[in-house]
């Protein structure tokens, strides 16, 4: 599968940070305010190398430092402590696979020092493109995100011979069986299209960063004229996996659960380990008012392709990312900050507009 890392990143920054995680942390939290510290936006990220500045950056440091997240707020029921400006903007490093990301935003929904009521969610990270759709370094704004480990599986070697995956729906016989279950579970998670549509607009136009390096890994990819592009901004749906899956077949079985369950109409692009954590936890703390669903964005920005170039294979293919023989990691890092936070400073600049009423395309 396409998984977020490659799906949340290449496959060495996943090894780096389960190996060295993050010191836990210490202390309680700090006391209450007399009234709730009110947010604008909530900049989730999910991996970090190593301290929030300084050194070698993961998807938090460039907000850290870009954003000057200077203060900080002990989360003890949360990954790590999170960050903030003076413009109301927060910074919250969640840890990396669906697990911590769920538990470390429902620990910051819950958290009564925030009032987010009013916030808007920008979720930024990195992952595995397609090469059908996006080119290394390109930004793609999420439609929908998409669950793809709530399924049934068999082992590739006892897959039935007319069987295209051994994915098979929940509560279903074969994969792709129609009709899709209704109501779903967490399979799919549909985003304000509407708002979706205004942040597109607002930065589809950013240049994003190009290099030798670049223009080298992507020369690989030859029949497919997207990847062959100089980074863009785009939008198309995104799947989450708590499984670092990588190949054309994989590919092939993302861009197929994608269909299926938008009823052909969405178009896997990238993916992405936490995105279905987040917005599970999101949708319940919407479920208690403690935030709007509607105020949701997911931005993932592609670090390395999700499967082999022509006349190569996966195997060889994944070696090569634990080999660190990619060079999309810090033009992905540097887009998902850069076009992110376009979006980020036109909501702190026009507040009383944005706090009253969700932007629309146009607007």
């Amino acid at each position: 599968m396409k998984r977020s890392f490659e799906l949340i990143f290449p496959a060495f920054i996943l090894l780096v940070c389960l190996a060295s995680p993050l010191p836990a942390q210490t202390g309680v939290s700090t006391p209450v305010p007399p009234t709730p510290i009110r947010v604008k936006v909530v900049v989730v990220t999910m991996f970090e190398q190593g301290a929030d500045t300084g050194d070698a950056p993961g998807e938090y440091q460039l907000w850290v430092e870009r954003e000057h997240l200077d203060r900080i707020f002990p989360l003890p029921a949360g990954y790590h402590h999170v960050r903030m400006n003076k413009d109301g903007v927060l910074g919250l490093l969640t840890g990396v696979a669906t697990a911590k990301a769920a538990a470390s935003v429902m620990a910051l929904g819950l958290d009564p020092r925030f009032d987010l009521t009013k916030a808007y969610w920008l979720v930024a990270g990195i992952g595995g493109g397609d090469p059908a759709d996006v080119s290394l370094g390109s930004a793609v704004w999420a439609n929908d995100v998409l669950d793809g480990d709530l399924a049934y599986e068999i082992d590739a070697r006892e897959i039935p011979p007319d069987w295209p995956t051994g994915y098979v729906p929940l509560r279903k016989t074969k994969p792709y069986e129609e009709p899709v279950k209704s109501p779903l579970e967490g399979e799919l998670y549909t985003l304000n299209q509407g708002l979706v549509s205004w942040a597109f607009q607002l930065t589809r136009n950013i240049p994003l960063g190009d290099s030798q390096g670049l223009r080298e890994s992507r020369a690989r990819f030859i029949g497919f004229p997207n990847a062959m592009k100089p980074p863009f901004v785009t939008r198309g749906d995104t799947m989450s996996s708590g499984t670092f899956w990588h190949g054309t077949l994989m590919d092939r079985w993302a861009n197929d659960w994608t269909r299926y369950y938008t009823g052909g109409q969405g178009n896997y692009m990238i993916s992405a380990m936490e995105d279905s954590g987040t917005m599970q936890a999101l949708t319940f703390l919407n479920h208690a008012g403690r935030v709007d669903l509607k105020r949701v964005l997911v931005l993932r920005t592609v670090s390395n392709f999700d499967r082999q170039a022509p006349g190569t294979t996966a195997a060889e293919s994944l070696k090569s990312l634990f080999n660190r023989k990619y060079s999309g990691i810090i033009p992905a890092l540097d887009a998902a900050e850069r076009v992110g936070d376009v979006v980020v400073r036109n909501i702190v600049e026009h507040w009383a507009e944005r706090e009253a009423a969700i932007p629309q395309a146009g607007q």
